[in-house]
């Protein structure tokens, strides 16, 4: 029987793990995990990362991952005879020209790391704006000119511009929490003033007066954190799915209605429940009780960018049919 990490805090391995297992390309640490773990987001709690390297965290395709054993603890831990590195001395670790292993499957979440998906509920109506388009167009294109309100001297050249979608709501207060954005154009920054001209680079949708526009930025993910169990008690719901899709499954990505302004963090690992079947009392009728079963688990979803208010996560695992509204 294989022991806990920690004394205070039991693992759940599975059944008959594997004793060592060699890490190929297309594996991510939830998936290996998933080998050892029957839940994957406690790979913290068992991992021995080797203190004389650099990055000890990070695994590589041709690591080899050795289930250990000391005293009534077990844990895992990199075998430095893998293929994937070479310890030459205390604090070097020499690896193939290739990326570490990612926590999640990256091309799922791609899309939503280069381009920002939501505006902010508190910014929307501060945010600088196409007051027109030049040359008296009515929709604009790359190689067009359009004009911009509120954009500031300091800011950097490059924008995106956005539209404004439908509000998520908070399904308990109907409270706005922010809007789904519309990745509509690249442009930059070629007059200052106000208005400001700027020129359109690329662009996926005609821009209009009215769309929004922000400095350009992208959401690096990064390697340095793992997968764990969100803040004990923090609950919430799901409030949309994302990329123009209608049914909830494994890697589908959604937006929670919890966010950095209740704590939650890049890696935090929710559970989804589904509220229990109805039932009614048929062998006593007279009492006419309608009764309401245990929740039911769904699945498992993990943030992999918070918003102030709302959050993106990747559906990990799905045991049944994932609804809008399920609880996390």
């Amino acid at each position: 029987m294989l022991g806990t990490a920690s004394a205070a805090y039991a693992v759940d391995w599975n059944p008959v793990p594997p004793t060592e297992y060699r890490v190929v390309p297309g594996d991510t640490l939830w998936s290996i995990a998933g080998r050892f773990l029957q839940r994957p987001w406690e790979w913290r709690d068992v991992w021995r990362g080797n203190p004389d390297i650099d990055n000890p965290d990070l695994i590589y395709p041709g690591d080899r991952i050795v289930l250990d054993h000391r005293g009534d603890q077990s844990f895992l831990r990199l075998d430095q005879g893998g293929v994937g590195s070479e310890r030459l001395s205390p604090r070097i670790r020499v690896t193939p020209l290739i990326n570490p292993v990612p926590v999640i499957p990256l091309q799922a979440i791609v899309p939503f790391l280069t381009r920002p998906q939501v505006i902010e509920a508190e910014a929307l109506d501060n945010m600088p704006y196409v007051v027109d388009l030049a040359e008296e167009h009515v929709i604009g294109g790359p190689g067009d000119r359009v004009y911009v309100r509120s954009i500031h001297a300091d800011q950097p050249v490059d924008f995106t511009i956005l539209r404004p979608g439908q509000p998520y709501r908070d399904p308990d207060t109907a409270a706005i929490l922010g809007h789904e954005a519309a990745f509509i154009a690249d442009a930059t920054l070629e007059i200052t003033g106000d208005p400001a001209t700027l020129a359109i680079q690329r662009s996926e949708k005609e821009v209009r007066i009215g769309d929004r526009v922000i400095p350009a930025r992208r959401f690096d993910l990064g390697s340095g954190f793992f997968p764990h169990a969100a803040r004990r008690g923090l609950r919430g719901h799901i409030l949309s799915v994302l990329d123009g899709v209608s049914q909830i499954g494994q890697f589908s990505v959604v937006a929670i209605d919890r966010g950095r302004n209740e704590g939650v963090q890049t890696g935090d690992v929710f559970e989804i429940w589904q509220k229990g079947e109805s039932v009614r009392d048929t062998i006593k009728p007279e009492f006419g009780e309608k009764l309401v079963g245990n929740e039911v688990r769904a699945g498992v979803l993990m943030v992999f960018l918070p918003y102030r208010r709302v959050s993106f996560a990747l559906v990990m695992n799905a045991e049944r049919f994932i609804h809008v509204l399920d609880s996390v």
